[in-house]
């Protein structure tokens, strides 16, 4: 049970549109807040245990996970179960191997971002060895998840929280170009049924120029971008996911 959230301020009691929305949320739900800038969880500052939240960008709630001695989740943005909702090839590879074949021209254009480091960079599409200056100083045996590059008409992105969709928000592209959301609801079973789901994630479909409803990426629901969702349905989705990997903790 949470009885004490920790959210991160950006200095001056700024705060990010995702930590405004948690934080009004729970001021309505009554639950003690105390406000922490990243330098304060680098240096362990932080009184946290099993009944704290902590609502941050990626490196603080990471920082987090690893204080409390919670193994961070590894990224599973492309679920294997998912793999025919996808209407594209993914394939793993590593920097140096992209690099190669970028210089041999081997490549039109691909689409590549950190397979197991998160934010180690933006992923992005690379049309030639010259795009390379997009991962200066990156580790050439850095493991990359690539892709086809797609055409998207839209995107969306599905906010789940225990199986249920609570927000449906197009962030790219035309809205008019609509989902099958019959489609997403199959995903969201079959994550369900392969044991691949989590208490609450955001997971990104979008409309290819074929028309075809397509998977582009499943979200960890821990720190992860708030379109038009509303400040309860966030709320929900961030503290179902934390509770379950407190569990961690505990077990």
């Amino acid at each position: 049970m949470i009885s004490q959230a920790f959210i991160q301020e950006q200095g001056n009691g700024k705060l990010r549109h995702e930590e405004q929305l948690v934080t009004e949320e729970l001021r309505k739900r009554g639950i003690p807040i105390t406000f922490y800038t990243q330098k304060r969880i680098q240096r362990r500052q932080l009184s946290l245990n099993d009944c704290s939240l902590v609502v941050g960008d990626m490196p603080c709630v990471l920082g987090a996970l690893k204080q409390l001695g919670i193994p961070e989740p590894l990224p599973n943005d492309y679920p294997p179960s998912l793999s025919n909702f996808m209407h594209r090839r993914i394939w793993t590879s590593t920097l140096l191997e992209l690099e190669q074949k970028l210089r041999n021209a081997k490549y039109s254009s691909i689409f590549a971002k950190p397979a197991v480091r998160r934010k180690r960079f933006t992923g992005c599409v690379f049309e030639s060895e010259y795009d390379l200056y997009r991962v200066y100083g990156v580790s050439r045996q850095e493991k990359l998840l690539c892709s086809e590059v797609v055409s998207w008409l839209s995107e969306y992105r599905i906010y789940v929280v225990r199986s249920e969709i609570r927000s449906i928000d197009c962030y790219d592209g035309n809205a008019n170009a609509v989902l099958d959301i019959d489609k997403v609801h199959r995903a969201i079973k079959t994550l369900d049924n392969a044991g691949e789901s989590y208490a609450g994630y955001a997971i990104d479909f979008g409309v290819l120029d074929s028309g075809e409803t397509a998977l582009v990426e499943m979200n960890d629901g821990f720190a992860i971008g708030a379109y038009n969702i509303n400040c309860k349905d966030y709320t929900d989705m961030i503290l179902a996911r934390w509770e379950e990997l407190l569990s961690h903790l505990v077990a």
